[in-house]
């Protein structure tokens, strides 16, 4: 294995009710946990998202209100994804812009722990394929590993193991990427964002500033002083978790000074 581990590597995949960070439920996630050693340690599941799974997702992914209607909740769900990811970096596909802020705000509608992933490292394997040659997960995959393509697409344990597969085969391809998970992760990255859901972004003195909306680009503690209220209203916005979690931590920074 071309890839230098020093943390067990958690390579993974969601398939969800919609694209909406902060309205959208996982209804399954499929992982592939690879040691130092290089054993593979996959792990699967689906999830009842107490809502109901619109039809054209189960068009897309199979995955029917029947099918996860004896599944676990996330947060029953949630404990098991702990221990089991607890200590491990990630790895996915447009992983950092989705995936990885997706399952952080499950963490936190179930009232979870999520310093697990304050000192891991993230390589969006999807953002190397861009980088690089541009296009989706089955192109990736006919590229990279296979021309024929790969079967189930849209299918978490499927896309898990091509997203596996694909990152192996770059590995291969390119000697300037890196090839432990720090490099990975500078690799892969592709922007400045302050949080994982791309709501605040640093801006070239290392502010936390907005990236959305009529703020778009100032520094976020000059907003909060000259327009408080702004701050009640994401709060009480359709904003991820994270999102709201970090303005507030930035708010509470500013009242100790």
């Amino acid at each position: 294995m071309k890839l230098h581990l020093t943390r067990p590597l958690v390579v993974f995949d969601l398939e969800t009710t919609g694209l909406n960070i902060a309205r959208d439920r996982i209804i399954q996630i499929s992982w592939i946990k690879v040691l130092p050693s290089g054993e593979e340690q996959p792990g699967s599941s689906y999830v009842n998202p107490e809502c109901p799974i619109p039809p054209v997702v189960t068009e897309l992914t199979h995955i029917s209100n029947e099918t996860v209607a004896d599944a676990p909740t996330f947060k029953v769900l949630a404990p098991r994804l702990i221990t089991e990811f607890t200590g491990c970096d990630f790895a996915g596909f447009n992983s950092n812009k989705f995936d990885v802020p997706l399952l952080i705000e499950e963490m936190l509608r179930a009232g979870c722990d999520i310093s697990l992933f304050d000192k891991a490292h993230y390589i969006d394997v999807q953002n190397i394929y861009h980088k690089k040659e541009r296009r989706n997960l089955d192109a990736a995959y006919r590229f990279y590993v296979n021309p024929e393509g790969f079967a189930n697409a849209h299918s978490s344990d499927a896309d898990t193991r091509a997203t596996w597969e694909v990152l192996q085969a770059q590995l291969e391809r390119y000697d300037d990427i890196g090839s432990d998970v720090k490099g990975l992760e500078v690799s892969s990255r592709m922007n400045n964002f302050a949080d994982m859901t791309g709501t605040f972004i640093y801006d070239s003195e290392n502010r936390v500033c907005f990236n959305f909306g009529k703020h778009k680009g100032r520094p976020v503690e000059e907003v909060l002083q000259s327009e408080p209220t702004y701050y009640a209203w994401m709060i009480n916005g359709e904003f991820p978790q994270q999102a709201k979690k970090m303005l507030t931590n930035i708010k509470l920074s500013m009242m100790k000074r």
